[in-house]
């Protein structure tokens, strides 16, 4: 069987059993046929680039929080490979996508430039990852948004956006209180508190060993990572 005739079969199998999956999750709130709809996009785009590493629990268990519980999620990861489907300079990246539990973009979706950005199981953004950094952003921060999203499932959009919002808020807040004293800029202040200090990029910036990160106002917020890098837990001998 030929490389094509394999991903064929494989996104033909994974669209099969992500539909089933998620046509079971969907029934129980009356959603079937959406919620199975979703999961067979998702197992046929997964399948096709054969993203799941079935070699492992780890590429099961992101099959099936994708297929359910991180359903809300999926769909959005479903509207970022449109992006970059639909762009020529999107950017693939097969090497840190095969049996990695990802779909990874150099470009693809972008809202904001020189950023990346993870919707579900989507990194787009990645920009040089031939650049070792950069590539590292992709499996040691970005990674981890992709696992909070399973994990957390539809309350992880919420619970981002909430802090979001009442983290800038909290920021002007800060900043007309006692920042601006200190010669804080006003949206730097407020970018700290709604998205540096957000715990889901506090724990991804720690697993990247990049806390606190460069945009962070100095002294402002969490003062150690919360997590160990992911270079540490990898390598506890050579990360010392």
């Amino acid at each position: 069987m030929s490389a094509r005739q394999t991903s064929l079969a494989e996104a033909a199998a994974v669209a099969v059993g992500g539909g089933v999956v998620a046509g079971a999750t969907g029934s129980l709130v009356g959603l079937t046929v959406p919620a199975a709809a979703i999961g067979a996009v998702n197992g046929a785009l997964a399948g096709w680039r054969r993203i799941y590493d079935w070699s492992s629990a780890r590429g099961h268990v992101a099959f099936v929080l994708d297929s359910s519980w991180a359903l809300a999620t999926t769909a959005s990861g479903i509207f970022a490979n449109v992006v970059g489907l639909a762009s020529r300079t999107s950017g693939y990246v097969p090497e840190l996508s095969t049996r990695q539990n990802r779909h990874v973009y150099r470009a693809g979706f972008r809202p904001r430039k020189g950023y990346a950005i993870t919707l579900g199981n989507v990194v787009s953004g990645g920009g040089d990852v031939d650049v070792p950094r950069r590539a590292r952003l992709v499996t040691d921060h970005e990674d981890v948004h992709v696992w909070q999203a399973r994990w957390f499932g539809p309350l992880y959009p919420l619970l981002y956006g909430a802090w979001l919002i009442v983290g800038g808020a909290v920021g002007a807040v800060a900043w007309a209180t006692s920042r601006r004293r200190r010669g804080d800029r006003f949206a730097a202040t407020v970018e700290s508190a709604a998205y540096y200090l957000n715990p889901f990029e506090w724990w991804a910036y720690s697993r990247d060993a990049a806390w606190p990160p460069s945009g962070v106002v100095q002294g402002f917020g969490w003062r150690r990572p919360v997590v160990k890098p992911l270079a540490q837990v990898r390598h506890p001998r050579t990360a010392r």
